[in-house]
């Protein structure tokens, strides 16, 4: 299926020959689609980012779009054209990460866009069920960030019955490491013999879900994540990729409260 495309907006994103604004190094990065902010601070503290053939290590580093040349590992990035959004219906046994050493398959797989674009967070290896993808820095950002709170639904099945009062704890919040999980919303699934639970949370910490019910002695068979914010695996069959529509774009927009 052919990616939705969205053109960048020049006010937002400072097109080659259209600003002299300068921007931070991490920003740049996050706009050319390299990858979401945070983690293009770890290339610079690496030092495999460098501006006009010097090597930087500082996240202070400003440069201005269209003039300086930006380069990681030895190779030269550019603003970005076009934003892509995509979703995918996750197999298990898939690995969300771009590529791996090992050769194991990995959700780029599954994904056909003739333009690069990478996982919005991550889901362990077993987990099914949507996840995002995109070429935009500053999109995946946000919808990673805990401050936003994007929701995101799961249907766990667990090797037991699910008591009342157990639903009730994953309710009010259970205590991880990170800390105490906010509020969730809990249904008990119609045919899932209690042993089928429909989740919704707001944090999206690594493995939250199984850690979840692993905390109160369940063992999480399947784990499957049917929604993320507005956009569904509804009409998505299991390893295949559609393009967010603009309205799914919209929401997830406002959601992390990002501007038009």
């Amino acid at each position: 299926m052919t990616p939705h495309a969205v053109p960048i907006d020049a006010s937002r994103s400072g097109k080659p020959g259209e600003t002299q604004e300068e921007v931070r190094i991490n920003r740049y990065l996050s706009m050319c689609g390299i990858t979401s902010r945070r983690k293009a601070e770890d290339l610079v503290t690496e030092g495999r980012v460098a501006i006009n053939g010097v090597r930087i290590s500082s996240l202070a580093t400003t440069l201005v779009p269209g003039r300086d040349r930006v380069f990681v590992d030895g190779q030269e990035v550019a603003l970005v054209d076009a934003l892509i959004y995509l979703a995918l219906n996750k197999p298990k046994d898939t690995i969300t990460t771009m590529s791996d050493e090992r050769g194991r398959t990995t959700v780029m797989d599954h994904v056909h866009s003739r333009k690069r674009v990478f996982p919005i967070g991550r889901l362990d290896r077993n987990t099914t069920g949507v996840l995002l993808l995109t070429n935009d820095g500053e999109f995946a950002h946000r919808l990673m960030h805990p401050r936003y709170g994007i929701p995101k639904a799961y249907r766990v099945t667990c090797s037991e019955v699910v008591t009342r009062e157990h639903l009730q704890a994953l309710a009010e919040g259970i205590q991880l490491d990170e800390g105490r999980t906010a509020p969730a919303e809990l249904l008990s699934i119609p045919g899932g013999k209690g042993r089928e639970v429909g989740i919704t949370i707001h944090e999206g910490w690594n493995r939250q879900v199984r850690r979840m019910f692993e905390a109160l002695g369940y063992t999480v068979d399947k784990l499957d994540r049917v929604a993320y914010g507005p956009v569904t695996t509804e009409g998505l069959p299991r390893g295949t990729t559609r393009a967010l529509t603009p309205q799914e774009i919209r929401t997830l927009r406002a959601l992390a409260g990002l501007e038009e």
